[in-house]
């Protein structure tokens, strides 16, 4: 929503008191002075109330979550610490459907948001993995990354796996239950052991996003579970966010 220029509020204010000085030339109005002198009003932070990566960190699923054998690879936890980034939109035309099978493949809807926290456990004797992440956006961006995801499914019904040469094939629709909105993805491989399940989450601003190989419903049961964990934790960090 679009709000009047504040400047033309002022403007239209200051107005008024020159109107009547013309037609009582000897008066004087020292509201007038006062509109003239007044500072400009601050811009407002348009990442105010918007969580930052180290409260987006907390968020996330603690180690004791975690199934014994899926260990946290450090090399892939990162955050957007206390300061924020510039949001950007890109063309999500063409995506590079691989990197569904990637961390961060929340990103493939082409709009990246201020601060993230995201990190991965991998258990390499089973080739298993978990991988969660937290996304916060400015205004109504998250929803539009909700809407995006269903065309990324729609431009990647299919694509070759790079490691085997067989062909991946994506599936996805909404699901309920987990925060606001949620969309479940699916890739299978008659030449993998098992599928894997991506799972996003709308939580207000913020869109939890998890990458699930671990159990033998190509990680569907378990990815639900980790996306409810950590929905939960986001609304409580929110919750505390605004209390403070």
């Amino acid at each position: 929503m679009h709000l009047p220029s504040r400047a033309l509020k002022v403007l239209a204010v200051a107005a008024l008191p020159l109107a009547l000085a013309a037609c009582s030339s000897g008066s004087t109005d020292s509201s007038a002075d006062k509109s003239a002198s007044a500072e400009p009003a601050k811009a407002k932070d348009p990442n105010a109330g918007l969580l930052t990566g180290t409260q987006l960190k907390k968020a996330l699923a603690p180690e004791s979550y975690f199934p014994s054998g899926l260990a946290l690879d450090a090399s892939l936890s990162r955050d957007t610490g206390d300061s924020y980034q510039t949001p950007a939109t890109k063309s999500a035309a063409k995506p590079h459907c691989a990197d569904l099978d990637a961390t961060s493949w929340i990103g493939l809807t082409g709009i990246d948001g201020v601060s993230f926290a995201q990190n991965s456990h991998i258990n390499k004797s089973a080739s298993a993995e978990l991988d969660q992440e937290i996304d916060v956006y400015r205004g109504s961006a998250s929803a539009d990354v909700m809407k995006g995801l269903a065309k990324v499914v729609a431009a990647c019904r299919s694509y070759p796996d790079p490691d085997t040469n067989s062909k991946v094939t994506v599936t996805g629709a909404s699901t309920t239950g987990l925060g606001d909105e949620a969309y479940a993805i699916t890739l299978t491989d008659s030449s993998w052991e098992n599928g894997t399940t991506l799972i996003a989450a709308r939580v207000g601003t913020a869109v939890v996003s998890v990458l699930s190989t671990d159990g033998g419903d190509n990680g569907a049961a378990s990815a639900k579970k980790l996306a409810a964990q950590v929905v939960t934790s986001v609304k409580a960090e929110s919750g505390t966010a605004h209390q403070s």
